[in-house]
């Protein structure tokens, strides 16, 4: 018993070492809350450790864990708490009126984050944490090909919304 504690202990410190910033600001990414955030790649790695004997190497060890980071989120996300936690939390980070303005220029991520499931999953894997499009694929349990065509609908997409505030395009 001793000895399977300590590998799972040496498991555990590994995975956290190795992967642990890229799951935090992936659950950041998607919940928008530092302390969201923490309990989420937290229960990634809790999810992940129970499931390590089924992991069979067939894609990388970052792609498991951003699958079962993405789902944990998900989850997050569906949980009735959680929809009347955020709107109490968006009401309360208001700013005030008096108060300076804001100073960074999130146009961008505010796209990214409007955009369906389906497409925001595959451009913040690609562009927010520089997966491959192979490890995006197996995180989200698709093919390479379907990756790839969501990706260019979802930059398409990005694109008619950002017109003209890139550069002034038209």
């Amino acid at each position: 018993m001793q000895e399977t504690t300590t590998a799972l202990e040496a498991a555990a410190r590994r995975l956290m070492a190795e992967h642990g910033d890229f799951v935090t600001r992936l659950c950041f990414l998607y919940l928008r809350h530092e302390m969201d955030a923490q309990d989420a790649a937290q229960d990634t790695f809790l999810k992940a450790l129970r499931a390590l004997d089924s992991f069979r190497g067939e894609g990388s060890e970052r792609g498991w864990l951003a699958r079962i980071a993405v789902n944990t989120c998900k989850d997050m996300l569906r949980s009735p708490w959680r929809r009347r936690y955020a709107g109490e939390e968006a009401l309360r980070s208001l700013p005030d009126p008096e108060g300076p303005p804001r100073a960074q220029d999130d146009t961008v991520l505010q796209a990214v984050m409007a955009l369906p499931n389906k497409y925001k999953d595959v451009i913040l894997l690609r562009y927010y944490e520089g997966m491959p499009l192979k490890d995006i694929a197996a995180a989200l349990s698709l093919s390479v090909p379907t990756v790839s065509t969501r990706i260019a609908r979802a930059q398409k997409r990005l694109h008619t919304q950002l017109k003209g505030w890139y550069f002034d395009e038209e």
